[in-house]
């Protein structure tokens, strides 16, 4: 593999200094992009996509193409795991994803299989490999998983949802059968996520979308305890260096010392917390990534830059800081929007570096 040219993503999350404040953005490759839209267009599905590792690989390298992004991510799905465990994935138009089956009863649970990493995730693994080949140590590859309470709400409601009607009484009804769904995904996402990395991921994410709907007593039970699980259980160095592992918990940002305390690098955060408030608070423990509203990309790109500047100065000097979106970039933000945030990012921040 080559040597990384631009560490300065890995460094910050190691809290180590760096010359700039390093950026990237949640679903940075995807519909805002016309060039990905053509190479969607030429996939044919969402899924076959995924599957080929060629074009994975090239909407994965469009925005570096376009902007001086510090990070590429695999370009991948968080539902490839109970897609791999034979709930038959599928994309309605308009509508998200669907799944052909559900998982609601204790036997559904116990037949479901753990899967074999290369065999049924193969394509994933592949996808790795092409894209830290094309990257040629430009910059270093994020891989992720979704988190298993946020894995098990699909699973269980058969699709996205707003109520976690299905989930939410599994939680309550039969906490039990939902443990065994979570160790189970535990388990999967564990073996996922160390699959990357030997693959040639050199961070790891893990996306809890769904965490903040849960209440306290049940966050630390049902979310937060599975992703520690996890974080024990992975590869944290390779290839000669410190593999740094990502929390986000959207809407998350009343649990931080919590999440802080899993031994996780870093945390994630959205829009609704602080950032200057979140660093007090969990101290040198982690470094803190976030926060931007990715809604604030509509502005104009002055006011986009303001935005930029207030937040870097909400975290203040000193390294342990990745700037990125609260949550993904909308599918109709102008792609120029997205530029003048990464180019205000490093040239607003070099003064808090000196």
């Amino acid at each position: 593999m080559s040597e990384l040219k631009n560490d300065r993503f890995l460094r910050a999350l190691l809290r180590e200094p760096v010359d700039v404040t390093p950026v990237w953005m949640m679903r940075q490759a995807g519909r805002y992009l016309p060039e990905y839209l053509a190479t969607r267009k030429q996939a044919g599905t969402f899924m076959d996509l995924c599957r080929n590792a060629d074009l994975a690989c090239e909407v994965t390298l469009q925005p570096l193409e376009r902007f001086d992004l510090d990070a590429a991510i695999l370009f991948s799905d968080i539902l490839t795991i109970p897609d791999a465990m034979g709930l038959g994935l599928y994309f309605e138009t308009g509508e998200g994803p669907r799944f052909k089956k559900t998982v609601r009863t204790e036997k559904e649970v116990q037949d479901l299989p753990i899967p074999d990493m290369e065999k049924d995730l193969g394509y994933v693994m592949n996808a790795v490999r092409t894209i830290r080949r094309e990257l040629n140590g430009r910059v270093p590859l994020i891989g992720f998983s979704g988190s298993p309470w946020t894995l098990a709400t699909y699973m269980i409601e058969g699709q996205g949802s707003r109520e976690y009607r299905h989930p939410k009484a599994m939680l309550y009804g039969q906490p039990d059968v939902l443990h065994q769904l979570l160790d189970k995904l535990a388990q999967t996402v564990t073996a996922y996520l160390n699959a990357q990395i030997l693959a040639g991921a050199q961070a790891v994410q893990i996306f809890d979308s769904w965490g903040g709907a849960l209440s306290t007593p049940a966050y630390l039970e049902f979310s937060l305890r599975y992703m520690e699980q996890i974080v024990h259980g992975l590869i944290r160095e390779h290839e000669g260096r410190k593999v740094p592992v990502i929390l986000f918990t959207k809407g998350g940002g009343q649990w931080l010392e919590h999440i802080a305390a899993t031994g996780t690098d870093a945390l994630g955060l959205d829009w609704t917390t602080e950032l200057g408030d979140a660093r007090r608070r969990v101290g040198h423990r982690v470094a803190l990534q976030g926060n931007f509203d990715p809604s604030a990309l509509f502005a104009p790109p002055a006011a986009i830059r303001a935005e930029v500047g207030r937040i870097l100065d909400s975290y203040g000097p000193g390294t342990g800081h990745v700037f990125n979106l609260g949550h993904g970039i909308n599918q109709h933000v102008p792609p120029e929007h997205a530029g003048a945030l990464i180019d205000a990012v490093h040239e607003l921040s070099a003064r808090l570096h000196r």
